[in-house]
């Protein structure tokens, strides 16, 4: 999936965030630690810190959500994230993001922390993120 996709479906996927550039895709998933996984209806885009591994996104189009593309995504990453020496893979999700929460459930990821005030839109109340944690070792 090119940079230019990936920054297109993010678009399409949430329109209510700040979106990143095709420049900024490219970046990250060129980089050396940088982790990426994506199909034809969408990607998981992370990077690698010694044997752990982050989640920045998960995108999945809005056409194909909730077919369980999410979780295939999710669980290609954790494979390479497992393979390149992770023992364990963090993400952040909104509060009040129930079902990103409940495929997080589903693919075994458990709450290890919060983070006050993290997600800040213009105009729209700070929104605490949920910091998760799966252990893939």
């Amino acid at each position: 999936m090119t940079p230019e996709t990936m920054a297109a479906l993010h678009l399409r996927a949430d329109a209510a965030s700040r979106h990143w550039s095709a420049a900024e895709y490219a970046q990250l998933s060129t980089a050396e630690n940088g982790l990426l996984v994506s199909g034809n209806h969408g990607f998981v885009l992370g990077q690698l810190s010694a044997s752990e591994a982050e989640i920045f996104m998960i995108i999945v189009d809005p056409t194909h959500q909730r077919r369980g593309l999410g979780l295939v995504y999710l669980s290609r990453f954790e494979t390479k994230a497992h393979s390149a020496g992770a023992t364990r893979v963090f993400l952040e999700v909104a509060a009040s993001n129930q079902p990103a929460q409940a495929l997080y459930k589903r693919a075994g990821y458990q709450r290890v922390g919060t983070r006050k005030n993290y997600y800040k839109a213009p105009e729209a109340q700070p929104e605490d993120a949920l910091v998760l944690q799966k252990l893939i070792a």
